[in-house]
């Protein structure tokens, strides 16, 4: 049996990072896996987080499972730290879940339950959105979100694409510091889209992965609130993994808003039955960490602080680089690197372009040209400006 199997598609990223750790030269530069690496090139370990370690080695009495829905604390002070006062808290439920990957498949599973066939994602998205929905068994249709002129949102066109969304549909949206264009939707464009998703019966489903990494935790959070203040019913994926720096530990949640509490309590049911067929039980080590700092008043405040010094980190070198991608092209061509949020950017080179970044010069990014802006360090911020310019 086994040598009957096709060879899947090959993972771009995976395999970026591969051909990263094959590479011998000396000055090599990884721009494409999604972690956050410091000024140094490393992804450190936060340190709320290594105390919150301590204290859940020396007080955990027990390995047992926790439930189906993993660490309860840890998923209300996500709630909390998602949601704040926008909603009654009677109608949500949420569930710890295998970081936000695992999050947005078993939300699938569970719209596919409820009746969902068609989910529109933005054009473009997270390179598993489109897998993940097709293997839930929906229906992917995409909605322009991205000029690739202007790198600017495609806002009129994206109301032009929802509008042919029927009753039943839903509707993908990034919450913050959209992966991969960095291009977020303004307040007023938030207020349209709610407006849309009302009129037409669609079902919000946000992805917020990068909370914390834009304008701020709050200011982050502000267009997810306000859809879900605004509609009868909403899904939320998130995940810990950049914002906490937990990305081996696999810590997610699944939230679900409901008209009411009986509909949420059974859209929950569903959410965990889902799960068990998955991978049963979550792991827990890394959801009470979480749970510890966000509980622990001063812990929370070192953690917010070291958070708040990563997101500056990634505005400051989103300037610096635009600067130097100024000089080295003698252009504005690249302006809109410093215009954009988060950890990402498609800097709209073709794929020969990307292919002699590489060979050339050692610089590593996939084919769609999604630039890691948080992996440059300042120390490469001139080499990489000069080498963009020589193949653009």
């Amino acid at each position: 049996m086994f040598n009957s199997f096709a060879a899947p598609p090959v993972d771009a990223i995976l395999a970026l990072s591969q051909a990263f750790r094959a590479d011998q030269r000396p000055g090599k530069t990884d721009l494409g896996i999604g972690v956050y690496k410091d000024s140094a090139g490393a992804t450190p370990v936060m340190r709320a987080v290594k105390a919150a370690e301590k204290r859940v080695w020396q007080s955990e009495g027990s390995k047992a499972y926790l439930g189906l829905g993993g660490d309860e604390t840890f998923a209300q002070a996500i709630d909390d730290l998602v949601l704040g006062a926008a909603v009654d808290r009677a109608r949500v439920r949420s569930i710890q879940t295998v970081g936000g990957g695992a999050a947005v498949r078993l939300i699938c599973d569970m719209l596919v339950e409820g009746g969902a066939k068609t989910i529109w994602v933005p054009s473009p998205t997270w390179l598993n959105h489109i897998p993940i929905a097709r293997s839930a068994g929906l229906v992917v249709r995409e909605y322009a979100y991205l000029d690739h002129v202007t790198s600017a949102i495609a806002f009129e066109r994206m109301l032009q694409d929802l509008a042919q969304a029927e009753a039943g549909d839903v509707v993908l949206i990034h919450g913050c510091c959209h992966n991969p264009s960095g291009v977020d939707l303004e307040a007023t464009q938030w207020t349209e889209l709610a407006s849309l998703l009302s009129k037409r019966g669609l079902l919000p489903f946000i992805d917020i992965a990068y909370q914390g990494f834009g304008d701020g935790l709050d200011q982050d959070a502000a267009g997810l609130r306000h859809i879900a203040a605004q509609l009868p019913e909403v899904a939320i994926a998130t995940s810990c993994s950049k914002n906490f720096g937990v990305y081996r530990d696999r810590v997610g949640t699944a939230i679900l808003l409901g008209q009411d509490a009986a509909g949420a309590d059974r859209a929950k049911a569903v959410l965990l039955a889902k799960g068990r067929v998955n991978y049963s039980f979550p792991p827990n080590h890394g959801a009470a960490t979480v749970a510890t700092i966000l509980n622990d008043p001063t812990l929370a405040a070192d953690w917010r602080e070291e958070l708040e010094s990563m997101r500056k980190r990634m505005v400051g070198t989103r300037a610096v680089f635009a600067t130097a991608l100024r000089q080295a092209t003698n252009s504005d061509r690249f302006d809109f690197v410093s215009r954009q949020k988060g950890m990402f950017s498609l800097i709209g080179l073709e794929p020969a372009a990307l292919q002699k970044l590489q060979s050339e010069h050692a610089i590593f990014m996939p084919p769609d040209g999604r630039m890691n802006v948080a992996a440059l360090r300042e120390t490469d911020v001139e080499r990489v400006a000069a080498a963009i310019a020589a193949v653009a």
